[in-house]
């Protein structure tokens, strides 16, 4: 069977990394996908058919607003725009028609807020592909991802007669800040799912490298609470006030210092505090921005119910209302090892790779929601990593990838596909 042309990966992922979204607004990348897909002759379906909105994550209403206003000025399908219903991501399904597994595959499609670098010798500037979204870049790899995905998709539809089974492509929303997978795992649509794979470029492998499993992936809540108070003058009236700036600080100091857990690593961080109007005025409203992580779910669990005991304690203690709201969550992962072995034995048939056993994570990625409610259902995850050498560091303004480990990945996951999936 032919494998996955790289230029057409290439041209893809520049052609997405030219347009970066970020989280929940989506709609351009979404409905250009949703396009390409269909016009592969692949069922595709998106908005409330694959996210469940009870469980979206860090949704905020003006930046879905300005996705949408940006997306229709780009002259995007209106009637794609409707079938989202202001909800983003998709999934393509491929089906053989035949007998067999299920297996998932997972892309994430959104970028970071960075200002891409303007140097000369930066490849985006060089070949004219860079970010024309200002304070927005595919600084993570996503629009590499995405591009794998699509090499997927137009190889099962040229030579997926030979498999048995289906395949779900699942494009997914919001992965930075871990806020998309808990909503497209709660709308069903892996439950059927026997096999879920999901990687990343980059990160913790170079050019060459494939890390079959890697671990230490640390699970994690991000909370923002809101604390409401009452305002009054400071000096004639601060008795009427109630201070939501003093319960804020409170309830930080008191988090900071939670005990950390013996049986794990546990982490906690309140990186963002937002409270007052002037010198002169009591503050009636604080907010923080805090996260948690845990080596495990009952680590992470323990870490989340105490920064909740102390935001109700604080907020109690000054007379506050209080509101909680989680903004994104992940949670730990095992690789099984039939997957492990599987993918180890498709590494191997290519020469200039290597296999790297394990390595740590040491972060979280919400991809493992959905290849844990996979395992829970009694099917087989993996995540695995495609080494590929960085220009600069995830994240960061310069960050460019080894455009070549485009077609490396899609053809580790095909190669997978074809072992799970031929009889």
């Amino acid at each position: 069977m032919s494998t996955v042309d790289l230029n057409q990966l290439v041209a893809w992922r520049r052609e997405l990394h030219r347009f970066p979204e970020i989280g929940w607004s989506e709609f351009t990348t979404t409905a250009r996908l949703i396009k390409e897909l269909r016009a592969m002759g692949l069922e595709v379906f998106a908005g409330p058919k694959v996210i469940n909105r009870e469980f979206v994550r860090g949704r905020k209403a003006d930046v879905v607003e300005k996705g949408l206003a940006l997306a229709k000025e780009r002259g995007v399908d209106e009637s794609l725009l409707a079938e989202m219903e202001e909800l983003t991501g998709c999934m393509a399904v491929f089906d053989s028609g035949k007998p067999g597994p299920t297996v998932a595959l997972r892309f994430d499609i959104d970028c970071v807020n960075v200002q891409e670098c303007a140097t000369a010798e930066h490849i985006p500037n060089k070949d004219d592909f860079a970010s024309k979204s200002a304070g927005l870049m595919h600084a993570c790899g996503h629009d590499g991802h995405m591009s794998i995905g699509l090499g997927i998709a137009k190889w099962l539809v040229e030579n997926g007669s030979g498999l048995s089974g289906k395949v779900k492509l699942l494009f997914q929303p919001a992965e930075e800040g871990v806020r998309g997978a808990s909503a497209m795992a709660a709308s069903g649509i892996v439950d059927d799912a026997d096999y879920f794979l999901g990687m990343h470029l980059g990160f913790i492998a170079k050019t060459g490298e494939i890390v079959v499993n890697p671990n230490n992936f640390l699970c994690t809540t991000k909370f923002d609470f809101r604390f409401y108070g009452a305002p009054a003058h400071a000096g004639a009236e601060p008795h009427l006030g109630r201070n939501a700036l003093a319960g804020a600080c409170h309830a930080a100091t008191q988090m900071l210092g939670i005990s950390r857990h013996g049986k794990g690593m546990s982490r906690i961080n309140v990186g963002v505090i937002k409270a007052g109007e002037g010198r002169n005025v009591v503050p009636a409203y604080g907010e923080l921005q805090v996260e948690v992580r845990g080596e495990d779910e009952s680590i992470n669990t323990f870490m989340s119910e105490q920064v909740q005991r102390m935001a109700e304690g604080a907020a109690h203690s000054f007379e506050l209302r209080l509101e909680s709201e989680v903004m994104g969550e992940a949670v730990d992962l095992v690789n099984d090892k039939e997957l492990v072995d599987l993918l180890t034995g498709v590494v191997k048939q290519h020469a200039e790779l290597t296999v790297v056993p394990e390595r740590s994570f040491g972060g979280s990625e919400d991809a493992t929601i959905l290849a844990k409610r996979v395992q829970r259902n009694g099917g087989k995850s993996i995540y695995f990593i495609v080494g590929a050498d960085l220009t600069a560091g995830h994240h960061q303004a310069g960050f460019d990838f080894d455009e070549k480990q485009l077609k490396t990945a899609a053809d580790l996951f095909i190669g997978c596909l074809q072992k799970l999936m031929v009889k």
